[in-house]
């Protein structure tokens, strides 16, 4: 049978978590295909994965690159582009599916962090309201959308950072996005890692220079260790 949804999960060097993430995508493998792209991994995630995964395949490093060689696989006629420490609620498959029935081309989750300090909860209530106020979503947000959409706006540019602001952009100019209420969790271990402020400023100040033209390859070199 045919899926409706086709999961493509872009990971590099996520073993650690990544069993318990995608057994916890198993409640949904009777509707939905699940396509996990290793981006040249150095540790155990692709044999981690196969089991637990459709399929398994191979592509250069890059976030927006593996994403793009997933939907090449991908079998259903709605996607969903899913971060590897990012989990998704139950009601994930038929709120998107519904919403998707009722006219709407793309759209994506609201966000809680995986951490229950106060903090946290505001940085993500900040982030979903910023969402649906520009109608911009952030990879962390699960991204959906129809293959046609997809195909419309030619996926995701392959660039190095921003890639889903500039997909959310393209595919505002077809429709609205749908803002789910629904919240996936994601980690917080970049946060806590780096410092909240820290993180705060960083993001402001790449999302800024990447707004005046700078170079997505140079401001990757500040967001990836």
């Amino acid at each position: 049978m045919k899926p409706l949804l086709s999961i493509i999960i872009p990971v590099v060097n996520e073993a650690e978590n990544l069993a318990t993430r995608l057994q916890a995508l198993q409640r949904f493998r009777n509707h939905c295909q699940i396509i996990l792209v290793d981006g040249g991994s150095s540790d155990d995630s692709a044999n981690i994965a196969k089991p637990l995964v459709d399929h398994v395949l191979y592509s250069q490093r890059g976030r927006a690159r593996q994403m793009n060689f997933g939907v090449i696989q991908a079998q259903a006629p709605v996607l969903l582009f899913l971060h590897a420490d990012t989990c998704l609620p139950d009601n994930a498959v038929n709120s998107l599916l519904n919403a998707v029935s009722e006219g709407y081309s793309w759209g994506r989750f609201n966000i809680v962090f995986d951490n229950q300090r106060p903090i946290f909860k505001l940085i993500a209530s900040m982030m979903n309201l910023r969402s649906r106020l520009t109608g911009i979503a952030t990879g962390d947000q699960a991204l959906f959308m129809t293959r046609q959409a997809f195909d419309t706006v030619i996926g995701f540019p392959e660039i190095a950072l921003m890639e889903d602001i500039v997909i959310s952009t393209h595919l505002k100019k077809l429709s609205a996005p749908c803002c789910l209420t629904n919240k996936v969790v994601t980690s917080a271990r970049r946060w806590q890692k780096k410092g909240i402020v820290k993180t705060i400023l960083l993001m402001w100040w790449l999302r800024l220079r990447f707004f005046l033209g700078a170079n997505p390859e140079n401001l990757a070199r500040h967001y990836y260790p």
